[in-house]
């Protein structure tokens, strides 16, 4: 059986990519793992995630936390934080099916814009949390 942080990351994946509002923002479905070289901006990124036991006496479960990055060149904060607003939508409180698991909450949790000199762009950074349980 998948783990379910793999599961997880493939149910959100998919969720964003199915999002016709999302992918109106960032001009198509630009979700990457790993950036292509040259890639037009506006993209996400699937980020750091986590996961920690969750389990309980007689069920097996986990806690995930996954960050999902935002990356624009657009002037100011304003497309990041549309852009987050619209992930926020597109996954807060959702009922994603998970191939061996059991979706028992995905909430949002943080969201951060701020300027990225390095990349020369802003970077949102939004964070959710969710909790499965093995079937």
């Amino acid at each position: 059986m998948p783990s379910s942080s793999w599961v997880l990351q493939q149910a959100v994946y998919d969720a964003i990519t199915a999002d016709a509002g999302l992918i109106a923002l960032v001009g198509a479905p630009r979700v990457y793992d790993d950036v292509p070289q040259g890639a037009p901006f506006p993209y996400l990124t699937l980020g750091q995630s986590t996961s920690r036991d969750w389990s309980t006496g007689s069920d097996s479960g986990e806690e995930h936390t996954l960050t999902i990055h935002v990356w624009s060149r657009a002037a100011g904060r304003k497309q990041v934080h549309e852009i987050m607003s619209a992930l926020r939508t597109a996954l807060h409180e959702r009922s994603l099916a998970l191939a061996g698991h059991r979706l028992v909450l995905l909430r949002h949790d943080l969201s951060e814009a701020r300027r990225d000199t390095t990349a020369n762009a802003y970077h949102g950074l939004i964070r959710f949390r969710a909790l499965t349980e093995a079937l």
